[in-house]
């Protein structure tokens, strides 16, 4: 069964509630509401405050204009994304589609996993790489 706080920002006032802070507000397309309709959630850094991720498929966008319109932005960088296709709003949904937008949405979640793991071991790889050639240049 899904847990309540898997399907928490599912609903939009919970992504809403996200944007403290949130560099775009009045007279801009990329406000919080439509960054929430889009499936985005505000995730700042200290370097990058307009940080936001689309919390079914994690695709994290930075670098906002005021004119950028969230859904058309979600849909270029993430065509693939479940959520940004429904047709439908999610409170209309039936638990049987529920059940498979969640399960997708763990795809998403692994495939992003994955990567991170991917990505760490590749750069310990290298890092130790580069030790063990300095290792052989020096006993040379």
């Amino acid at each position: 069964m899904i847990r309540e706080e898997e399907c928490k920002m599912y609903h939009l006032e919970n992504r809403l509630k996200t944007y403290s802070g949130w560099p775009f507000t009045e007279g801009c397309v990329c406000t919080p509401e439509n960054m929430a309709k889009a499936g985005f959630i505000h995730c700042p850094t200290e370097n990058s405050p307009d940080v936001a991720q689309c919390f079914f498929c994690y695709k994290e966008l930075e670098g906002w204009e005021p004119d950028d319109v969230p859904e058309q932005e979600h849909q270029r960088h993430s065509p693939a994304c479940h959520f940004i296709a429904l047709k439908k709003p999610v409170e209309e949904l039936t638990l049987e589609e529920l059940m498979k937008l969640q399960k997708e949405r763990q795809k998403f979640l692994i495939k992003k996993t994955t990567n991170q793991a991917i990505d760490k071991f590749e750069l310990a790889a290298k890092s130790r790489r580069q030790e063990l050639e300095k290792m052989t240049t020096e006993t040379s």
